[in-house]
């Protein structure tokens, strides 16, 4: 059921391993990147929810979750064997919508194929393998640019504006990976039909129409959605902002007018909604998930400025360089590859031992105690001087990594209805993916003015948020299990 996720996690580790250092070898400057990335938070807010809903409402001869994995894993794999490929920095970015949308149409039913398949008691352990695989996969693709080099004598450095044969290579190895190991549980792994799952159904009654209150609330949030886009459209307009914050905007008032139209559908006696449904479902979503929300922000914002900085921060910090051309650059970018794939393969291994922490001591607390490990191995990075000693921060990350792949998923498989697993995993991710959203808009100005274009500074804001998510997550309520 989870070997899939080692090639899904070869893309996520590929993506975030090399697109900063793709976008910089085609001429990017450091205060770009961000803004550069903003295709992956986008492409999970809007696909992760709608392939939840349409998972649920799914049953073919292939199952109900397992269509959407192997079409994702063949769309994924296309446009890993074309994004190296790409001759200008208006072509990547394109080819990173393609990629990330892919991937999530593959990645969002695993979640909920746990959920589906195992009973209450195992699903924290199923989580757990879950991350397990995705770290040996992020293992394996986050160094894999490196071992091409130095194992095979492939060259680290492309001619100018081009990628180098390593990682080129790097991308068609993953997307045979991703097709041959989603392949395996699709076809290996057996679904529930739906009337085994109604059976354990439990839950609120469906929505029907909405009390004033819940009515009220739809449109308050509808109207401020849209005027917050409309807003934001402007102020892009006025200074000139990057064209991606259209696209920002743009959703915000699409959700607006999705709450709106719930509100209007409802009192006209419509008893079916379609995808509008969704909205409903995030006005009624349980309290375990509303407070996640808080600690999945904080936590993402500092991932994402992670992922984007840590190449031209070892870069610039560690080897002296800022020219993603020189040979000095591309050796902090191999190292820093290894030290992601180190960070993944403390989680895969971390990750066996989370339930029996968790079930000790409980899974807040274990999950506030890897976040605030991740945040020391963060600041690790000012603190060291030697590139060498970086593995030593990598460790705590590494915890930390693992629990944010698990225990969120355990505690909110707990906490929700199973006939909505699918769409409340979906619900899940948009809260992973807006404060990406928010990172791709405000990181890049602050890394180019407030911060000098020092990057490394952007891992220090990094550390800080995810401090700040392990004391939300003592917060977190303990979920009420459908048997009370």
């Amino acid at each position: 059921m989870c070997c899939g996720l080692f090639g899904v996690q070869i893309v996520w580790g590929l993506q975030n391993a090399n697109t900063s250092r793709i976008f910089q070898t085609l001429g990017a400057d450091v205060d770009e990147l961000a803004i550069l990335w903003i295709a992956a938070p986008i492409t999970g807010l809007l696909v992760q929810p709608i392939i939840g809903y349409l998972s649920d409402r799914t049953w073919t001869p292939l199952g109900r979750r397992r269509p959407y994995l192997l079409g994702g894993a063949i769309l994924t794999a296309i446009a890993l064997f074309a994004m190296p490929n790409a001759p200008t920095l208006w072509t990547a970015s394109v080819m990173l919508w393609v990629l990330t949308a892919s991937v999530n149409i593959a990645m969002e039913p695993f979640r909920a194929l746990v959920a589906d398949t195992l009973p209450e008691e195992q699903r924290a352990q199923g989580f757990a393998m879950q991350v397990f695989f995705i770290g040996a996969g992020a293992v394996f693709a986050c160094a894999l640019p490196w071992i091409l080099t130095h194992w095979f004598g492939m060259s680290s450095r492309g001619e100018p504006h081009m990628l180098a044969q390593s990682v080129r290579l790097a991308f068609y190895i993953g997307g045979a990976f991703v097709l041959a190991a989603v392949a395996w549980t699709v076809f290996t792994t057996p679904e529930r039909p739906p009337a085994s799952l109604a059976a354990d159904a439990w839950g609120p009654p469906p929505h029907t129409v909405p009390s004033a209150e819940g009515a009220a609330s739809l449109i308050r949030g509808g109207i401020f959605w849209m005027t917050g886009g409309a807003a934001v459209a402007l102020v892009a307009a006025w200074v000139r902002y990057e064209r991606e914050v259209y696209v920002v905007a743009a959703i915000a008032v699409a959700f607006g007018l999705a709450q709106l139209a719930t509100v209007w559908r409802r009192r006209r006696g419509h008893s079916a909604l379609g995808m509008l449904e969704i909205v409903e479902d995030i006005l009624h979503m349980p309290d375990v998930l509303r407070r996640l929300a808080i600690v999945q922000f904080f936590t993402w914002f500092g991932l994402f400025a992670m992922w984007i900085y840590t190449i031209p921060a070892v870069a610039a910090r560690h080897y002296g360089t800022t020219d993603p051309g020189s040979a000095a650059y591309n050796a902090g970018a191999d190292w820093v590859g290894v030290l992601f794939a180190g960070y993944n393969g403390v989680a895969a291994v971390m990750a066996l031992a989370l339930p029996r922490i968790g079930a000790r001591i409980g899974k807040r607390i274990t999950h506030a105690t890897c976040l605030a490990l991740g945040a020391l191995g963060l600041a690790g990075f000012l603190l060291i001087d030697d590139p060498r000693l970086l593995w030593i921060p990598i460790i705590g990350i590494g915890c930390a990594w693992a629990s944010i792949l698990s225990i969120p998923y355990a505690l909110l498989a707990d906490a929700v209805p199973v006939h909505k697993t699918g769409v409340y995993m979906g619900i899940h991710n948009m809260f992973l993916v807006l404060p990406q959203l928010v990172a791709a808009t405000v990181l890049g100005p602050l890394v180019g003015h407030g911060f000098g274009g020092q990057a490394i500074f952007a891992i220090a804001l990094a550390a800080g948020c995810l401090m700040l998510a392990a004391l939300c997550a003592l917060a977190i309520p303990r979920p009420a299990s459908q048997h009370g």
